[in-house]
């Protein structure tokens, strides 16, 4: 078995940023040669140095650098460098036939990628085969160039005015690394050949500038998106996956020109783009912020917002003449921003997650649906207020009316609101309309609104952006089949890109809105009744939990739930079957126990991750609980302490107690003892002692002692002298 080829070994910084990501991913999977399309096309190449594509299907080995040493090796690179010196990183250079220095998202690669092409230029007598250096800079470099026609607005620039180019200040040692690698590229070609891609501002994927108004779309929290200045200026784009493929083509096709410029076909303004990523993933509304508020953005740098304020029209006529490009987004980022929206969805793993809770009055939906919304930022979804959420949107639409036709007459404001007055102008009439059947019918239901608007509510909720960026918690609804065939449908005006035909028997629905899990709690009626007999008063009033309304509540939804055809029937119908969770088990009021159930069998959130201020509240409830550990711990321990001592202090009392008891007991016992023997002192020695020291007084001998030893045993009345 022969081994398989090795592919043409690129360099590439910074494999784990936005920009290098993208392009190591897809050179990795592209085969040598497969932008060079005929023989012809191959014999002009020959003369620009040109490479003939291989038959062996050769592909390229991606290595490079990271920005980050604890990032992650990329799954596509074949090697990653840690680089400690510059003679090592020159060694790995000088091993790869193509070398990629991406400028574009970190300034201080400036200063390498210019060291990088001095270095192998000081190597190139040396080369046994060509090298290529391809920058990857930024349009920026053009941003304060003069129109080239002052009369004609119109007028594009392209490649060949890339001489007349003028830097943003703040882009200097941009356009001064690009001069310097088109200098030593003209020095020896066959050797070492260098090209400069100035990229116009990247989208797709993960998004790179967008991604601060993809972001704040996603999340849903503002109900218009900001445009900074008059949004006027004109962005040269280019999608990520282009700019790589633009790459690929320079560095198979090796043109003559150094200079390509890397652009779609678009002349989106700043403001069309913004109102587009509205439209589509956010409020779809967009308003006027004086360019001032721009800087106070702690998201945006300086950079960012000073590549979202330039004006520039740009068009690549090489890349239409030279290239063969299959473009994913030539037409640009409005004219496919589904599938643009569709990656960055995927690339950031944010799907939304559709949950719904079922279950009888009593057993804890709302407490159990709210807490999910809370762990995975999700919306909650409850009839009563979806109802009042609608009421109070079609008041403030109808309510604006008088306002609009006055800033119409006075002309206010038509640069940016002229399209939503147009929308709002063409719904007022049906909002007013919508808004007298709904309050009709609720008068008519005594308070409740009747399915007929109920469904068309509830699904204009599910269908809102937010319920469909993030997803959201159905509590309670639908409460029947019919209910869950209506809300779920698919209405022609519906069915989009990715909508799936159901096969046999299943009911057709809407998948964007259809829930991903269902959960069905259960609990006898004894115990549900328990459970709210328990509750205090204030949480029972105003509420459906009175005695009466309970159980009639209660008895409706087991005759709903016990027909032949029910709403979880629905879903089983789907294959999205229900997971049914006993209440009654965990005998926990709050529900926390079913609740980390529900969140095992859901998984990890599929959002972003915490913000920097999430994590800093986080992070000073820990430290808070910690303190309160810490402290109660000390107490603990402080308790324990003084507990040991008094517990001491008692032993040593009782200790002494009773060696004092034991010391009388002693001492009672001796005196008891020692009486016989002061008896038979007193009666039989004492009086001749007192005799014995009498007469000694009254002789005084020289040894008083014996002399009084001797007197007691001649005297003592125990001796019987006769008998010795």
């Amino acid at each position: 078995m022969e081994e398989a080829p090795q592919g043409r070994r690129v360099f590439l910084n910074h494999l784990d940023s936005y920009c290098g990501r993208s392009i190591g991913e897809y050179l990795s999977t592209c085969v040598v040669g497969a932008t060079l399309e005929s023989p012809e096309e191959e014999e002009e190449g020959d003369e620009n140095y040109s490479v003939v594509p291989t038959t062996t299907g050769e592909i390229y080995e991606i290595v490079g650098t990271l920005s980050k040493p604890e990032s992650a090796n990329p799954a596509f690179a074949k090697e990653t460098y840690a680089v400690s010196s510059r003679e090592a990183l020159l060694s790995h250079l000088l091993e790869c036939e193509i070398v990629l220095y991406n400028i574009t998202e970190d300034r201080n690669q400036i200063e390498e990628a210019t060291w990088a092409v001095s270095a192998l230029h000081k190597e190139i007598e040396n080369f046994t085969k060509q090298k290529l250096f391809i920058l990857i800079s930024t349009i920026m470099t053009w941003a304060n160039t003069k129109p080239i026609d002052p009369e004609n607005p119109e007028a594009s620039f392209n490649e060949e005015d890339f001489r007349k180019r003028r830097s943003h200040p703040d882009f200097m040692d941009h356009i001064n690394a690009e001069k310097h690698v088109v200098k030593l590229g003209k020095t020896n070609k066959k050797k070492l050949s260098t090209y400069v891609v100035a990229s116009g501002h990247q989208y797709g994927a993960e998004e790179g500038l967008f991604h601060y108004f993809f972001k704040m779309c996603w999340f849903g929290e503002t109900p218009a998106i900001p445009v900074f200045g008059d949004g006027k200026n004109i962005i040269p784009t280019i999608h990520i996956r282009d700019l790589a493929i633009v790459l690929q083509n320079v560095a198979e096709h090796r043109p003559d020109f150094q200079y390509v410029l890397a652009v779609d076909a678009s002349m989106h303004t700043l403001r069309e783009l913004i109102k587009c990523i509205s439209k589509n993933i956010g409020p779809g509304k967009i308003e006027k912020v004086p360019i001032e508020n721009a800087f106070l953005s702690k998201e945006l740098t300086q950079t960012q917002l000073d590549m979202l304020f330039v004006n520039l029209r740009m068009e690549s006529l090489y890349l239409k003449e030279n290239f063969n490009i299959n473009w994913v987004a030539e037409t640009g980022l409005i004219e496919n921003i589904a599938q643009v929206i569709l990656e960055y969805k995927q690339a950031r793993g944010l799907l939304p997650l559709k949950v719904c809770i079922h279950g009888p009055p009593g057993s804890g939906k709302s407490t159990i649906a709210k807490e999910l919304c809370k762990h995975y930022k999700l919306h909650y979804v409850r009839t009563n207020d979806v109802i009042s959420e609608k009421i109070a949107d079609l008041e403030q639409i109808v309510a604006k009316e008088p306002k609009r036709v006055e800033r119409q007459l006075e002309g206010e404001g038509e640069d940016l609101v002229e399209e939503e007055e147009e929308e709002e102008g063409e719904n007022v009439e049906a909002a007013k309309e919508l808004l007298d059947a709904i309050k009709e019918n609720m008068q008519q239901n005594k308070g409740c609104l009747g399915d007929e608007y109920l469904i068309k509510i509830m699904k204009d909720k599910l269908m809102s952006m937010p319920c469909r960026n993030q997803g959201y918690v159905l509590d309670g609804f639908p409460e029947t089949y019919e209910q869950a065939m209506d809300l779920f449908k698919v209405e022609d005006d519906e069915a989009e890109e990715g909508d799936e035909e159901p096969v046999g028997k299943m009911p057709k629905f809407n998948q964007i809105i259809i829930p991903e899990f269902i959960f069905s709690l259960i609990a006898s009626d004894e115990f549900l009744i328990n459970r709210i007999i328990k509750l205090p008063e204030s949480e029972v009033a105003g509420t459906h939990y009175t005695e009466d309304e309970f159980l009639q509540i209660l008895k409706r939804f087991r005759k709903i739930n016990t027909d032949d055809v029910t709403v979880l029937n629905y879903f089983d119908e789907l294959e999205i079957h229900p997971q049914f969770i006993d209440i009654a088990v965990y005998e926990d009021s709050e529900n926390r126990l079913t609740v980390s159930k529900i969140i095992k069998e859901i998984g990890e959130p599929r959002n972003y991750g915490l913000t920097d201020e999430e994590k800093e509240a986080l992070e000073r409830q820990a430290a808070e609980e910690r303190l309160v550990k810490e402290t109660q711990e000390k107490a603990e321990q402080e308790r324990k302490e003084d507990k040991e001592r008094k517990e001491r202090k008692e032993r040593w009392e009782e200790w002494n107690k009773q060696q004092e008891e034991v010391k009388k007991q002693e001492e009672e016992l001796l005196e008891a003892q020692s009486v016989p023997l002061r008896n038979y002192l007193m009666k039989n020695v004492m009086p001749t002692l007192m005799q014995g020291i009498n007469e000694c007084c009254r002789i005084r001998p020289d040894d008083p002692v014996n002399f009084l030893a001797e007197y007691l045993f001649k005297n003592s009345p125990d001796i019987d002298w006769n008998k010795r």
